[in-house]
């Protein structure tokens, strides 16, 4: 297989699509930017001890420079070198590798340019084997915020990567990890332990109800709501937006619409349409006649709880007014 071609044998233009974990640890370590694939989605990496890469990355996305980003490491060993973990991050950390991240105290091993000037770090071990072992290989830590640009629709696959970057990463130094579409298709739970009680940041691929089963035993904690500013990724009102609206309709509502609307559907089964939402969202703005003013509509999100609950925040998110941008938006 060719480094311009992804899983499925499709050619890709500019920035190299590689499948050999060690080149891609080379790379990072060498200073450059790799996109990632994680159980959850495609993450933008880069070795947290060159600042200058670090720097890139928020180029690269349009993000602003005060928004923390997460760190992946190999194991929880390793996440103890870069955050402080109490009995109740050592409890939840039972379900690394996963689509969960723990906000603690940083350490010393933390530049400050990484967690937005912050003395708390987000942290996780990502779910799939060929990042696991660039993680290994390097022993060390990466940040590695989605792939894509700051507030777009995040990426599950290595061409919505190169759909997104493949014009703005460099392909002397850069490259995509490709390892096949994303399980779990939506982004990581955030929990927030350096508060009390814990409050569940973003919903993700973990369940709350599961969190407090872990930590019960522990202080008897028990997850409450995000209270106070954002400070985590995907706590912004508006995020995940693909370039056409997008409007949240139920299904007895469905004879209202423009029967030339487009119908996203999937409420029946929460994993199909995590696993599936944002390649949806994504064919949605392709398909869609660019002369028509009508929105993607989707139908009905699913009901609330476990994926539910993460799918319906993306698509709430992806719904919420927001300043319209055709090219390179910024945030």
């Amino acid at each position: 297989m060719s480094s311009n071609q992804s899983a499925d044998g499709a050619e890709l233009p500019g920035v190299p699509v590689i499948q050999d974990p060690a080149t891609a640890a080379a790379l990072l370590s060498a200073g450059g930017l790799v996109a990632i694939p994680t159980e959850t989605v495609y993450g933008l990496a880069a070795d947290i001890t060159d600042l200058a890469a670090v720097a890139r990355i928020f180029s690269a996305k349009g993000r602003p420079t005060g928004h923390p980003l997460i760190l992946h490491v190999a194991d929880v060993e390793t996440a103890r070198r870069f955050g402080v973990l109490d009995a109740r991050a050592e409890a939840l950390a039972m379900l690394w590798p996963g689509p969960l991240t723990m906000i603690v105290s940083a350490t010393e091993a933390v530049p400050r340019e990484v967690t937005g000037g912050r003395d708390t770090v987000a942290i996780r071990v990502p779910e799939h084997q060929l990042t696991l072992q660039v993680l290994s290989t390097l022993d060390g830590a990466v940040a590695a915020p989605s792939a894509n640009r700051f507030g777009r629709v995040s990426p599950t696959t290595a061409q919505h990567v190169i759909d997104d970057l493949g014009d703005i990463l460099d392909p002397d130094r850069d490259a995509i990890l490709d390892g096949g579409p994303c399980l779990v298709g939506v982004e990581s739970t955030i929990v927030d332990l350096t508060c009390d009680p814990p409050q569940i940041l973003r919903p993700g691929g973990v369940p709350s109800p599961l969190l407090d089963r872990l930590l019960e035993p522990v202080d008897g904690s028990s997850i409450v709501a995000a209270t106070g500013p954002a400070r985590a990724s995907g706590m912004l009102p508006s995020h995940y937006a693909p370039e056409r609206g997008v409007v949240l309709v139920e299904r007895e509502d469905r004879e209202i619409l423009d029967p030339e609307a487009l119908v996203i559907d999937r409420a029946d089964d929460p994993v199909e349409a995590a696993r599936h939402l944002y390649d949806d969202l994504r064919r949605a703005d392709t398909s869609i006649d660019r002369d028509r003013s009508e929105p993607i509509v989707v139908v009905q999100p699913p009901n609330d709880g476990g994926l539910g609950s993460a799918v319906r925040d993306r698509l709430k998110k992806a719904a919420a007014p927001r300043e319209r941008q055709t090219t390179n938006p910024t945030g």
